[in-house]
């Protein structure tokens, strides 16, 4: 039978814990049972958290990011997870999502692969589906713009150059870099990859665009296609 929150003693308790040693002390399921503040007559907070964390599929058991991709309806499943609940755990997820982002992109210049591999991967390396994006630089290297081209896919060679490229030529950007994301998890380009990166430079070069870069980011790695071309 699962004990009972107010069973425990206080300063195991998520929320007296949280507060005398601090966030960082909370292991997963305690964290997740803050979010979810009340169990059921027959389960508490922390033993239904223990089954949200079960649903977490990847090879690192402890690895939350699972719940950036997971559903209304897959949490809804747990007895004691209503809409309410399952809304509260996304957003939750979201808020970090976007805490990994950077909070600006005024007046950073990129210097390297790694300097757009550092910018994005923490976004990039965990979706589970296929994005790219366009970094937008002027003739410093300084990032004007950075767009989106959010397509679900699993095959990067279905992305037009005019896609890639229509923003650039709108706003007058004179140099670009593309990244694409693996969810496989495997950086190496494959042959597509490099066929479009081509088309992609000659493409740019047409329209009297510098193309830096095109980076593959993955949960084993970050590389760069220029290198292959």
């Amino acid at each position: 039978m699962s004990i009972k929150m107010k069973e425990l003693p206080s300063s195991e308790r998520p929320y007296e814990k949280l507060e005398i040693y601090g966030a960082d002390k909370l292991s997963n399921s305690e964290l997740l049972a803050i979010i979810i503040k009340t169990g059921t007559k027959e389960e508490s907070a922390i033993t239904i958290a223990q089954k949200i964390l079960k649903l977490n599929k990847e090879k690192n058991v402890n690895d939350l990011r699972f719940l950036q991709n997971i559903t209304i309806e897959e949490l809804s499943k747990i007895k004691g997870i209503g809409k309410v609940k399952a809304i509260q755990i996304i957003a939750a997820s979201e808020i970090a999502k976007r805490m990994s982002k950077p909070i600006e992109i005024q007046n950073i210049k990129i210097s390297s692969s790694q300097d757009i591999a550092d910018l994005l991967i923490d976004e990039l390396k965990y979706e589970k589906r296929e994005k790219a994006k366009v970094i937008l630089l002027n003739s410093k290297n300084i990032i004007q713009k950075i767009i989106d081209l959010s397509y679900g896919g699993t095959n990067f060679a279905m992305l037009e150059p005019k896609d890639v490229l229509y923003e650039a030529v709108k706003i007058n950007a004179p140099k670009v870099i593309v990244v694409h994301n693996h969810p496989s998890g495997d950086g190496n380009p494959s042959t597509e990859d490099v066929k479009i990166t081509k088309r992609l430079i000659d493409c740019s070069r047409i329209l009297g665009i510098e193309f830096l870069d095109h980076i593959i980011i993955a949960e084993n790695g970050c590389e760069s296609i220029m290198k292959y071309i």
